[in-house]
Formats: structure tokens, sequence, C-alpha cells
């Protein structure tokens, strides 16, 4: 029994030996024939070995059949052995020009730099063996065709030594072509040579014919500044124009035209099989900054009278015919205050729509036009004491764009010296006094008059324009002799309740309640709040403001005004009110307490109205 049970395990170990044996052949591979290369260009041959005994790294010998040598085997070149090479061989092998390069121990490439003729034939590689057992294939063989270059390049317009404004467009031609008789694909290149050896590439026309830009310009692309067509062939030879518009100054650098054949190989992939490359140019981008100047008239400070007409003019200096570029201009203002911000006045948009800034209502007592090439002129028909100031003109230049996006960052903006503008005006004094109309006590649903007498004093026509004003009721603060209100607080918002225009138009602002405002005389405006809430109390002043008239019948803020004294409105609660209070405790309560507290009212309340009467 153990005999028999040893003779099979015997058995077994042979048999798992046999197919060890058979699992672990050797394989050598190399790409599938015929590859087709171009005299005087590089060739590279892989060779792999699998499934192999001994060290990681192997050995690799190359071997030639020539097609007229009557399948007589020639010695390449070898991982192991110098003398291996034969005669034809030896000195490239010697000067490098024939080597085997190591992609890893059981991977290598046969390269031959520079591809004679004479090199075709069927190429085999060799591995010598490193087996315990000679088992599977040690070589195998590729034919490797060596077709003639007919690859041709040149260019009609090259780039000269002289800078080329920022913003201008450039074009550049290559002509490229091949003549063979195997089905061979044409790539061009655009590409650029910067700071020593780094090689950007711009644009190209791939072996499918697609365009495709370089990964630093596919914006420029996307936005069609950078272009590159294929034009009718000229005597065999494809015309490539490639065009880029609004230069940078990133874009200085030595340009090249690149153009590449390639094949299809047995195995599917494409090979680049033979590349030629043509300088045509330096490129030197010079700045707007360098150039452009921007410059307003009249220079320095002008001073008119009111009413008068004001004319700026804006020029831009630099830029030339060929820098097709959008601009932006505007008019900025700074007020006579040296708190006062910069506000803008007036701007032309790259589109040619004028708008206004600070005060849209100018646009019908002003101008702003392109004059002329680079000339811009901002007219105001009839200067206005608020248009003193310091004047700039601030200019954006889009290089190279017609029709900027309105997120388009500007290549350049240049601001001119200041004008100052000064404008004579008549002096005018203003004043304003607010009272509480004298009536009876003001209870809820009562009607609160209060008069603004406001006193405009200057030479010439002039009208007062008010505007009423309400604090909220301030928190009364105790004091000897009695309970006083203090001036509304300067930190609380007041609210506009109404105003009456120096053209007698009068404007309610108040939500809620009735209100009226109008004229008593040339000094006294009244403002009447009808049907008075209790929201209704506060602490109302009035603003004024004085307005003239220029010599040409136009009115205009002088910039005079002055405000009132402040007035408390306090209302007081109607006797029907307090008798409902303690109806929720029984009638005759109500009676009782509602005596007391109209008698307390009357005694406290009334002393203190009179007393306020009595001061004013």
């Amino acid at each position: 029994m153990r005999t028999a049970m040893a003779s099979m395990k015997t058995a077994l170990l042979v048999f798992l030996h046999g197919v060890l044996q058979f699992a672990v052949c050797r394989d050598v591979t190399v790409p599938t024939g015929a590859l087709y290369r171009v005299a005087g260009f590089p060739l590279s041959l892989p060779c792999s070995v699998l499934a192999y005994e001994g060290p990681r790294q192997q050995d690799f010998e190359w071997f030639l059949y020539r097609d007229d040598s009557g399948n007589r085997q020639m010695g390449v070149v070898s991982t192991r052995d110098k003398n291996f090479p034969y005669a034809p061989f030896s000195p490239r092998v010697k000067g490098g020009e024939v080597r085997v390069e190591r992609d890893s121990g059981d991977k290598v490439r046969l390269v031959i730099q520079r591809l004679r003729a004479e090199d075709q034939g069927k190429y085999e590689c060799y591995t010598p063996s490193t087996d315990t057992t000679y088992m599977g294939n040690y070589s195998a063989s590729v034919i490797v065709k060596v077709i003639p270059d007919t690859l041709q390049i040149s260019f009609t317009r090259s780039l000269t030594d002289q800078p080329v404004p920022e913003g201008a467009e450039i074009t550049l031609t290559c002509s490229a072509g091949i003549q063979s008789e195997q089905l061979t694909h044409l790539s061009i290149m655009f590409g650029k040579r910067s700071g020593g050896e780094t090689v950007s590439e711009i644009i190209s026309i791939d072996r499918m014919l697609g365009v495709v830009a370089g990964a630093a310009y596919t914006g420029r692309y996307d936005d069609g500044e950078i272009t590159l067509e294929k034009r009718n062939a000229v005597g065999g030879l494809g015309v490539y124009v490639m065009r880029m518009r609004g230069v940078r100054p990133s874009d200085t650098g030595a340009y090249f035209c690149e153009a590449s054949q390639w094949i299809r190989d047995p195995d599917r992939s494409w090979q680049k099989i033979a590349q030629r490359k043509l300088d045509i140019g330096n490129l030197t981008v010079q700045q707007l900054a360098e150039s452009v100047t921007v410059s307003s008239t009249p220079k320095g400070e002008v001073t008119l009278q009111v009413g008068s007409p004001l004319i700026l003019t804006c020029e831009v200096l630099g830029l030339t015919a060929e820098v097709n570029s959008a601009l932006l201009v505007q008019w900025m203002k700074k007020g006579s205050g040296s708190s006062d911000s910069q506000v803008e006045v007036a701007r032309l948009s790259p589109d040619g729509v004028v708008s206004w800034g600070d005060d849209a209502s100018r646009a019908s007592g002003g101008s702003m036009e392109k004059v002329s090439e680079g000339r811009y002129s901002l007219k105001l028909f009839s200067a206005q004491p608020l248009d003193s100031g310091v004047y700039q003109c601030v200019v954006s230049v889009y290089a190279g764009r017609i029709n900027p996006g309105p997120s388009t960052p500007a290549t350049l903006t240049q601001t001119s010296e200041g004008v100052t503008v000064n404008l004579k005006s008549k002096d005018v004094l203003v004043s304003a006094v607010s009272q509480l109309a004298r009536g009876p006590l003001l209870k809820r649903g009562s009607t609160i008059t209060l008069i603004c007498n406001a006193t405009v004093t200057t030479t010439g026509p002039a009208q007062a324009q008010v505007q009423w004003l309400r604090w909220p009721m301030p928190k009364p603060v105790l004091k000897k002799g009695g309970v006083t209100l203090p001036d509304p607080p300067v930190d609380d918002k007041p609210r506009l309740v109404a105003a009456l225009m120096y053209d007698g138009v009068a404007k309610i602002y108040a939500n809620g309640s009735e209100v009226s405002i109008d004229r008593l005389s040339a000094v006294s405006f009244r403002l009447r709040v009808h049907t008075a809430t209790m929201e209704d109390q506060g602490m109302y002043a009035c603003h004024a403001e004085a307005w003239g008239q220029d010599p040409h019948g136009g009115w205009y803020n002088t910039g005079a005004r002055a405000e009132s004294n402040a007035v408390t409105v306090y209302l007081y609660s109607r006797a029907a009110d307090l008798l409902l209070i303690p109806l929720v405790v029984g009638l005759s309560s109500a009676l009782f307490v509602g005596i007391v507290i109209i008698s307390t009212v009357t005694c406290c309340f009334m002393k203190r109205l009179a007393n306020q009467r009595i001061q004013k």
C-alpha cells in the first residue's frame, strides 16, 4: 500500500515539473512588421523577453539580414560583447549612432540615430539563454523598410527685429508637404522659444487635420485671438497661416514652424517618422505703458461764471494705427474739499454708449463725444457750483480687442493730470427757524401744524427749497425745574416727511398719515399732519437750501443750506380714551377712576403746557 502511494506521489511530482517547464517558456517579442521609416531620421525598435529563468537583467543581441545579402546574418550591436558589431556597424556603434537603450532589465530598444538606405532589411532580436531548460523562442524578427526623405518645409513671411506694439496683429506663414508612395500624414505646429530653451506650442494642425491650441493658448484660441488655417497648395506644398491678434508682452520670443510626417504601423499605432523645424524670426513686443499717454485741456485751473459752458478735452497719444484697440474713456471729478471722494461724471464705453455717473439728470444738460481719433470732449452747457472740483480723464485700453466683454480686464489704464474748475457764484446766506403753531392742546386725531421761516439773502433771483424731517421722541431728561427733552440724537437717522421744491412742487414721503405742505409767504412754509396718530410724535426740524438762477434762466443749487431748531410734538390722550381703561373693573369704579385721572391731567399737564407757551 505504501509502495503504491509513493509511486503516485512520484508520478505527480514528475507531472507538475513537466507542467511548470511547459508553462515557463522564454518568449521574445518585437513589433509586427513591416515598419516603414524615413532615411536620415531615427529608428527605434523595442524588444522584450518574458517567462525566462535567471537574472532579472537579460542580455540582447541584434542582427540584420539585408535584402541584398542573400539571407546572411550581420551583427549590429550586443549588450554583452563590445566586439559583436560587424564592420559596417562597428564605427557607428562606437560613435553612439547605433546603440541599445535599456528601458528595464528585460526590455530594450535598438536605436539607429540616422537611418541609412542600406539599413533596410530584417532585424532579429536574440536573447542568450539563462534557462535551465532550453524551451520557447529566443529571438524574434521584424522587417524594416527605409523610404526616401520627401518632407519639405519653408516660410514666405518672417519676423523682423523691429519691435511690435502691444495689441498689434502678426501673421506667420509656413509651407510644408510630403511626396511618398506610402500612406503618410502631415502635421504642422507653430511654436515659440523664450527664456533660453523654454519651448511653448502655440497652435497646430494634427495628423488628423484637427486644429489644437497649446495648453497656454487655449483661452486665446477660444476667444478667436489665435487662428490657424490651411490654404491652397503652392508648388505641391500646403500653405499654413497663423494669425495672432492682440500680441502681449509675454509673446516676445523666437518663433518657429515644425512639420512632422506620421505613419500608422501594423499594430494600429501612429509613429512620427520624420520631422523638420524652421525658424521664422524673433518677435519683440513693446508695452503700451512705454508709449501711450493721456492728457487733458485746458491745463491747470479754470474759473467760470455760474451758467457758463464748461468744455474739457481728453487726448490719447501713442496708439499707432496697427493697434486696433477699444477704449473706455471716463471723466472723474473730485470735490474741492480734502475729504471729498472721486466720482464718475460721465463715460464713453467701447461700443460708443454715453452714460452719466454721479448725476444722471445732467445728461440733458451736457454731452460727451468722440471729436476725432484719440480726442474726446466733455461739455456741460450750464455749469453750476456743484460742478466745481478737480477733473481727470481716465482711459482704459483693451489692446487688440474691438468688442471687449464686461468682465474683460483692460490692458492698460492711464490717467491725465488734473484740471481744477472754479465757478464764481453769488454770496448766499440761508437761515431757517421752525415753530409749532399756536392752538389748543394736541391730541390723537388733531392736526399738527408746523411753521418754517426760511430766508435767502443774495443778489438776483433765488428760491428756498425746504424739507421737513422727524426724529423719534427722545427719552426725557430730569433737570432742576422740571422735565426737558434734549435735541435730536445725532446717531438716530431722521425720517423725511415732506419737501417743497424750489419750483413749488410738493413731495410727500410719510406713510400712513395724511400730510400736506404749502407756502404761506415768500419766507414762510407750513407742514400739516392731519388726523395725527401716536407715531407722528417726535422732534421736527426743517432744512432749507438756496437755489439761484443763472443768466440762461436755469435754476441751480448754490450749495448754501441751513438747519432749523428742533420742535417737539407731543400728543395728549383724549378723555374718552382714558375712561375706557378701567371698564374691566366695573362701571362704578370707572367713573371714580376717570374723575381722578382727568383731574390729574388737568392739574399737571395744563401747567406744563402753560409754562411752555409763556417761554415762547
